[in-house]
């Protein structure tokens, strides 16, 4: 039975000897219950994933009852706490809680805990690492698109060579600082991510490059062995310079803006070895050249750099081979020292002001930097989105809103953020709300100059409604507010044209936000024209996409008392009609609702689909004697009986399962066949389409009803049956089955009989099938073709 919300039954009082030992888990349940999830954890509602994993870990390895055998009250207390971290850390569930509290969660997160041992050798191997980037579903493409190289560990935490791997891992992940990303997904909280890029064994390494199919490493887990595979990948190249090429080489950079690091090898000081020669070209690739140059055979030529001995110097675009004021002689041979010190020695990205502004945004499209204050050491690696853009014509700037403070203060920029502006000046402009890493702007940009999402203000919020909006009510601060907005840019794709897409920052608009009565964030509304309504489903844009459709044509009938008694109870003889009672602050409920709009698109024609919400009708479901929810009821073709019904006990509450189990309901269309009557139809003059299955059979079973769908749409033109070849097994055999369920169709062929073995149909979908079933009919019987068109 699927999960439902309930008050619990009353119970008598519990026989005295019990009380002692009752209250204790009592005071415990009240304790829990009184406490907010977020001040259970000791987080702020800002908390990221990784800082709830972090802060659950802690309590998990003081709190755990392993380590309180003389707390009686340690295991409730731990449950409490398991599920606070359980629902936190799902952004759905999240949602959910912020929005409803518990009241709006399934009663079954939480129930469960791992060992202490686990805990505190198995959860998460790179949760506290740095130089180890965890990856999860939210962020994971966007990374490994961001045209950086990722080379990525796909763990899990009870994996032993995972965790044989990890120190070797971190060795790694140091060593390649700077030149490729080295992350970690953990494979235990994101199986669905795991299970998509195909991952069967752990631990699986796979470097990723944009654009091109993952490489997976097969070798030895040696630190040596991975630093050289992944150096392999770095195709940026390392100059020779020498009297025939140098000059050539240097001015054809210096006028693509690119600079120069120049390391010169002599008998004497020091220059940069061959590996560090290419990481750095890795990790400056696109904003400078690495070249060498062998003095011991280039000696005039280094005498013109002024290079007596083994040194190294950046010389900076622009700069002169003669002044050697601009050119920064580097003291180390640390390559990420040498890269830091160039990164700040480059050129800042270019000032906007309010005079250029207007101008330069509304032609070409850019990602801008808004600064408030002396800006952080991590900005400097900003200067790197002008390579990383440049094929994707972006070009990128900063403000000063110090010094620019009124252009700021119209586009409500109050801290320091990157927007992208579209081309159309500041009319059409995104923030930027993800984290403050290269891959993830990158990707964020890329994604949205391709989208249709704009960030709302006073000025263009859509509240005159003349065109359809989708409106998503956030705050920056809150996880699955962030998670959301991928998918909002994806769903805007495919909808352009009909819908319009926008983000209103409800830390900033407090008004507006007040005037819609947005009480938890996400809040995502459609405002169509007239109407509005509140998204509820999954944060995908798959499930955005569905509920926008099922707005645009719905599938669910809403149903108030009257329109319950008129339609449901007095059903026109044939009808039948499912009916989900539900209430919007109940969880289950909540994830029914996309299944339950998907199930009435796939029963379109065939059963009527209603909902009926028990929060606002209250007494009259009381009257229908709902007493838990959701309750799901098909009310079958029986006029005279209006008020029986039938109760959905099922395990599963997808939109198929309960499409079968809704499909079982309906009369049969099909026919049973013997071997007599097998053998008659094969010399009879009728179109028959046959299934012939085992009664054994699980996948028979499940296509069944899905056959008596194809009955109904066939009837008239195409006659159905089903053959049991378990009963009739020579009936089958003869035909040249040989596995079930199978599908055939027996076309009448005018003078000629029907093959025994009829033709095999390769599909169990019933509108696949009737299509194959009409395209053949077209070409047998012209005169059923014209009848088609005809009728169309």
């Amino acid at each position: 039975m699927f999960s439902r919300s309930s008050a619990p039954p009353g119970r008598p009082a519990p026989p005295p000897r019990l009380g002692l030992l009752l209250l204790g888990f009592l005071l415990a349940a009240v304790w829990a219950e009184s406490r907010d999830y977020y001040d259970l954890l000791g987080v702020n509602r800002e908390a990221t994933t990784r800082e709830i994993r972090q802060a659950f870990k802690k309590l998990a390895l003081t709190m755990h009852p392993d380590k309180n055998p003389n707390d009686d009250s340690a295991h409730e207390k731990f449950l409490q706490v398991n599920r606070a971290y359980e629902v936190l850390k799902d952004e759905d569930l999240r949602k959910k809680y912020d929005k409803y509290g518990e009241k709006g969660l399934d009663d079954q997160q939480g129930g469960r805990y791992e060992s202490w041992n686990y805990y505190r050798y198995d959860f998460g191997i790179y949760d506290d690492d740095l130089e180890v980037i965890t990856l999860d579903r939210g962020d994971f493409e966007a990374a490994v698109n961001s045209g950086e190289i990722w080379f990525i560990n796909f763990y899990f935490p009870r994996c032993s060579h995972c965790h044989q791997l990890a120190p070797t891992w971190r060795e790694v992940a140091k060593e390649m600082d700077g030149v490729i990303r080295i992350g970690a997904v953990n494979c235990g909280d994101n199986n669905r991510l795991c299970r998509s890029k195909g991952i069967t064994s752990y631990p699986s390494l796979y470097l990723y490059r944009t654009g091109q199919k993952p490489e997976k490493y097969y070798g030895e887990r040696s630190k040596e062995n991975l630093v050289q595979f992944s150096m392999q990948f770095i195709t940026t190249t390392v100059t020779e310079l020498w009297q025939g090429n140098v000059f050539s080489e240097i001015e054809r950079a210096f006028s693509s803006g690119l600079g120069w690091l120049i390391t010169f090898c002599s008998e004497t000081g020091d220059c940069l070895e061959s590996r560090t020669r290419q990481k750095l070209a890795g990790m400056l690739d696109g904003l400078v050249k690495v070249g060498w140059m062998d003095c011991s055979s280039q000696e005039q030529l280094c005498d013109s750099f002024q290079v007596h001995g083994g040194s190294t110097a950046f010389f900076p675009p622009g700069s002169s081979l003669q002044q050697q004021g601009s050119v920064l002689w580097l003291q180390t041979l640390d390559s990420k020292e040498i890269y830091i010190q160039i990164i700040n020695h480059l050129p800042d990205l270019e000032l906007l002001t309010q005079d250029s502004f207007q101008r330069k945004l509304a032609r070409h499209r850019w990602l801008v930097s808004f600064t408030f204050r002396d800006r952080s050491p991590a900005s400097n690696e900003y200067k790197k989105l002008q390579a990383l853009l440049r094929n994707d014509h972006i070009q990128v700037g900063r403000v000063d809103c110090l010094t620019d403070s009124a252009l700021c203060q119209s586009l409500y920029i109050q801290k320091s953020c990157l927007a992208v502006f579209k081309g159309l000046g500041t009319h059409d402009f995104e923030i930027h709300h993800g984290k403050d890493v290269l891959y993830n702007i990158v990707g964020f940009a890329r994604e949205s100059v391709s989208a249709h999402v704009t960030t709302l203000q006073p000025d263009n919020f859509p509240s005159d409604r003349k065109e359809a909006w989708l409106v998503d009510f956030f705050a920056p601060w809150c996880p699955p507010c962030r998670a959301l907005l991928p998918e909002l840019r994806k769903a805007s794709i495919q909808l352009a044209g009909q819908m319009k897409f926008g983000t209103l920052d409800c830390t900033i608009h407090q008004d507006l936000c007040s005037m819609y009565n947005i009480q938890a964030y996400p809040t995502t509304v459609i405002f169509n024209r007239s109407s509005v309504h509140e998204y509820e489903g999954q944060h995908s844009a798959d499930g955005i996409l569905e509920f926008i459709q099922d707005l645009v044509n719905p599938s669910v009938v809403v149903l108030d008392p009257a329109g319950f008694t008129e339609r449901v109870k007095g059903r026109a003889e044939g009808q039948i009609w499912a009916v989900d009672f539900y209430a919007p602050w109940c969880g289950p409920c909540q994830a029914l609702m996309p299944e339950w709009r998907r199930m009435a698109r796939l029963l379109s024609g065939q059963i009527l689909v209603g909902s009926l919400d028990c929060q606002r009708f209250q007494s009259f479901c009381q009257s229908q004697g709902v007493k838990s929810y959701p309750e799901v009821r098909l009310y079958p073709q029986n006029s005279r009986q209006p008020d029986r019904y039938m109760s959905y006990n099922g395990w599963h509450r997808d939109a198929q399962s309960l499409r079968v189990w809704a499909l079982s309901s309906l009369p049969r269309v099909s026919v049973d066949l013997t071997p007599d009557s097998f053998s008659s139809l094969l010399s009879g003059r009728d179109h028959w389409v046959i299934d012939f299955y085992a009664p054994w059979c699980g996948p028979c079973q499940h296509f069944a009803p899905e056959f008596e769908v194809l009955a109904r749409i066939l009837k008239g033109e195409v006659r159905s049956g089903k053959v049991d070849c378990q009963a009739h097994y020579q009936t089958c055999q003869s035909a040249g089955v040989t596995a079930y369920p199978t599908v055939r169709f027996y076309p009448y062929l005018g003078t000629t009989r029907h093959h025994r073995g009829g033709e095999h149909v390769n599909s169990r979908d019933a509108n696949v099938i009737a299509d194959i079933i009409r395209q053949r009919l077209e070409q047998v019987s012209p005169r059923l073709h014209n009848k088609l068109k005809d009728e169309l």
